[in-house]
């Protein structure tokens, strides 16, 4: 949809898609990642996946990390480098003018199913 546009990107950022559970060091889920709900991240959870998304947009589309390993080690931080200071997208990557087709397709999902999930889960959770 944004493919020829010159002044936006939408670029999906994969780190989440294959992360295991963090364990600790008896092999039970490590709590410390989660909220008092065990379904929220905590602080520590969210600065990993923090990490793990500003990685994920340093790297080239087609070369994007699928998981997070959870080290809580920011020496694993990445950094804009002089040859490519910025924000990869499809065609900073090089995709541009290569065989990638971005086929418009019909979404699998229709526009107004997420307007009204995201309704009945704001009704749900305010109940």
């Amino acid at each position: 949809r944004y493919e020829e546009r010159e002044d936006f990107a939408v670029v999906m950022q994969p780190f989440f898609r294959n992360t295991l559970l963090p364990l600790d060091s008896n092999g039970k889920p490590d709590l410390s990642f989660f909220a008092a709900d065990c379904f929220h991240l905590s602080a520590r959870g969210y600065a990993e996946m923090a990490a793990a998304l500003w990685n994920n947009m340093l790297e080239p589309v087609g070369a994007k990390q699928t998981y997070n390993n959870f080290t809580h080690d920011r020496s694993k931080l990445k950094c804009p480098n002089p040859e490519r200071p910025f924000l990869f997208t499809l065609r900073n990557s090089g995709f541009r003018d290569s065989d990638l087709s971005l086929e418009e397709a019909e979404p699998s999902v229709p526009y107004w199913a997420v307007i009204v999930a995201a309704l009945a889960g704001a009704l749900l959770g305010s109940l």
